[in-house]
């Protein structure tokens, strides 16, 4: 399939994990891609991967990705897809007993302020053109609570879908569509890290997820794809959930 086939797509945090799988995922399918990250040498890899542009940016800078958004429409002339990935998960941000403030800015401003710069600096290219798809990555843990908690990182997740709830249902008739990804627990670097430093922690992860496994990055990329192309083109204000079952269990099966 070549559904973005002269499309520009810009990923945030697409050096690695599932922001890398959907370079390459959107890639293969046609896309000119502008990869930013804050790491220069993953977003360089990245970028020269996949035949596309490396945008060093820190996504908590409104200059930045303001910069960012801009050099898109630059470079290749138009902005069709915002996918907006970047997050982290530090384990700093644990029990709202023993997480401090220091820790609980951070992941705001990483995962939730980063999401509402892109979108306030992606959606005017959009309007001009009359069109665009907005993928926001949010979580299955906006949907769910969890006794063992990372607070602000699940504050901030739910903040991504009510955000992109608002967003999709004001810019409809704009032609433009924003939804928010859900994943459950996916093999990334990011998750292999909280292995190494907390594997009982990790391992309790596991145990609920009905498929029995974490999903790969490119079972992420593909939703990405789905939800970007015009084959969801009636799908806006939605929170796309690709968890492996875990929201819609009540026992997870043995």
């Amino acid at each position: 399939m070549q559904r973005f086939d002269g499309r520009v797509v810009v990923i945030t945090g697409g050096g690695s994990g599932i922001g890398l799988a959907t370079a390459r995922r959107l890639a293969s399918e046609g896309a000119k891609v502008v990869v930013a990250d804050i790491d220069a040498d993953a977003g360089k890899k990245a970028a020269a991967e996949v035949g596309g542009e490396f945008v060093p940016t820190d996504v908590t800078s409104e200059e930045q990705v303001e910069a960012l958004f801009q050099t898109a429409v630059d470079r290749f002339g138009s902005l069709d897809v915002a996918f907006n990935n970047a997050g982290i998960s530090p384990p700093e941000d644990d029990s709202i007993l023993t997480t401090g403030v220091d820790a609980w800015q951070k992941v705001q401003q990483v995962n939730l302020t980063s999401v509402y710069l892109c979108c306030k600096y992606a959606i005017p290219h959009m309007r001009r053109q009359g069109k665009g798809s907005i993928v926001n990555t949010a979580s299955f843990v906006a949907v769910m609570g969890a006794a063992t908690s990372q607070i602000s990182y699940t504050a901030s997740k739910g903040g991504v879908l009510a955000m992109t709830r608002e967003l999709g249902v004001q810019f409809a008739r704009e032609g433009i569509r924003v939804n928010a990804l859900c994943p459950g627990p996916v093999n990334t670097p990011l998750l292999r890290e909280l292995f190494a430093k907390d594997p009982e922690r990790a391992a309790r992860r596991l145990v609920h997820v009905p498929l029995g496994r974490f999903a790969e990055p490119e079972e992420i990329a593909a939703a990405v794809a789905f939800l970007a192309s015009d084959d969801a083109s009636f799908i806006t204000a939605s929170q796309f959930l690709v968890d492996g079952g875990i929201s819609g269990a009540y026992v997870t099966p043995l």
